[in-house]
């Protein structure tokens, strides 16, 4: 009997792939929902194939799918086609993250939906999103990226811009979504009407811009954003500082420049005209980054560099590496990393469930990722009461497939 939590009795039909809907999806199924995630045969999700770091299991799938069951049908056939729609009427929710058009070409668009349940919640998740001229185009999450105008402004001025080694659009778009998907459930249990969701990495990515955009327009274009490397371009002193042995954020503009001014032993500069607001020490950059660099080398290493400037509280913090982080003593206490025991890859870390609640603990450690094709006769037979030989020939036929892993 599955343990209750804040979604228990939402059923979600997944058929997204790789991050962006599966982080979506991950959030609701950890919260208690019953999410049948449905794999393309005759491989599954392609993100199968990543990460086999232990007895050919994908570390990677494990992350994304605790909690979920795993259908995989061959969505090549009217069959495996046929065995989605009929799941769609047991269901609160869709979610896909097809290239915009395929759901209508499979005969799964929302008005196709809509008939086989007229409340259901369609979330349609892409890189460019479901409309305007880019729509067509396939996307990933740093395509989605590059045309927010977030990829210029990460890296050096005068250089190519890089990006960020880990999935912030996808992630992130998943969680958006996820809201939406909640928003929609709260407004058909108000209305009794479903909702189509169009959610685009783009548009996740574009309201990143805590400053730029109104800015330029703001400025009538005089003023425009760009990279700026590890400081921030419109406050100052605010980015990556190195110290002996490594680097250290700190965030010490506006009314924490004083505070800095006296770690610095320098408390006069808190009132001085060349010193005292973010613009004219925006204007003198480079000599206050050397002015704290200087500082900081007098440190033997970055914590004893850390712990001087917490003295002081200004906010700051070590850049720690993904091997510190897996062992930090806050990471750990608050659940930031979990340990899973995987029965196919055994005892490893994962980022933890980011949404604590106070009824419920945030990770179960009853959790486990399906393998492929794990539930396909436990969700055929218990929703939609196929027999054993229908569903026995349609695994000898390839309609249904499973996976060792």
């Amino acid at each position: 009997m599955p343990q209750e939590h804040l979604l228990t009795g939402i059923r979600v039909l997944d058929l997204s792939r790789v991050l962006a809907g599966p982080t979506c999806t991950r959030l609701f199924a950890e919260m208690g929902a019953d999410v049948i995630k449905v794999e393309s045969a005759p491989n599954g999700d392609m993100a199968r194939a990543v990460s086999r770091i232990r007895n050919g299991r994908s570390l990677y799938m494990v992350q994304q799918h605790l909690n979920k069951k795993s259908l995989c049908v061959d969505f090549r056939t009217a069959e495996g086609i046929g065995l989605v729609r009929e799941l769609v009427p047991h269901c609160d929710v869709v979610v896909e993250n097809f290239r915009p058009g395929m759901m209508a070409k499979m005969g799964l668009a929302y008005e196709d939906l809509k008939k086989l349940r007229k409340d259901i919640i369609l979330c349609s998740i892409s890189a460019l999103g479901q409309t305007g001229p880019l729509s067509s185009k396939p996307g990933y999450d740093t395509i989605a990226q590059a045309y927010s105008g977030v990829t210029s402004m990460i890296g050096e001025k005068d250089q190519p811009p890089y990006i960020p080694l880990v999935g912030l659009g996808d992630v992130s778009t998943g969680a958006h979504a996820a809201f939406a998907v909640a928003a929609a459930l709260l407004h058909r249990a108000r209305t009794g009407r479903g909702q189509f969701l169009d959610i685009a990495l783009l548009d996740c990515y574009y309201h990143y811009h805590e400053a730029g955009v109104h800015q330029f327009s703001g400025s009538n274009g005089q003023f425009k954003p760009t990279r700026t490397g590890r400081h921030f371009s419109y406050v100052s002193p605010c980015g990556v500082f190195r110290a002996n042995g490594g680097s250290i954020v700190i965030i010490a503009y506006l009314h924490h420049w004083k505070d800095m001014a006296k770690a610095l032993g320098r408390p006069e500069l808190a009132d001085h005209p060349e010193y005292a607001t973010d613009q004219v020490r925006c204007e003198r950059r480079e000599h206050i980054v050397e002015l704290i660099e200087n500082w900081l080398a007098t440190f033997p290493d970055v914590d004893s560099a850390v712990a001087a400037l917490e003295r002081h509280d200004i906010p700051c913090a070590p850049v720690l590496s993904v091997e510190q982080t897996v062992t930090h003593p806050h990471h750990v206490q608050r659940g930031t990393v979990r340990t899973v025991n995987d029965p196919y890859a055994g005892t490893f870390q994962i980022p933890g469930m980011p949404i604590k609640t106070s009824d419920y603990p945030a990770h179960n450690p009853d959790y486990i990722a399906p393998r492929l094709g794990e539930h396909n006769r436990l969700v055929l037979q218990e929703l939609l009461g196929k027999t054993d030989a229908q569903i026995d020939a349609w695994s000898k036929s390839g309609v249904l497939c499973e996976g060792e892993f």
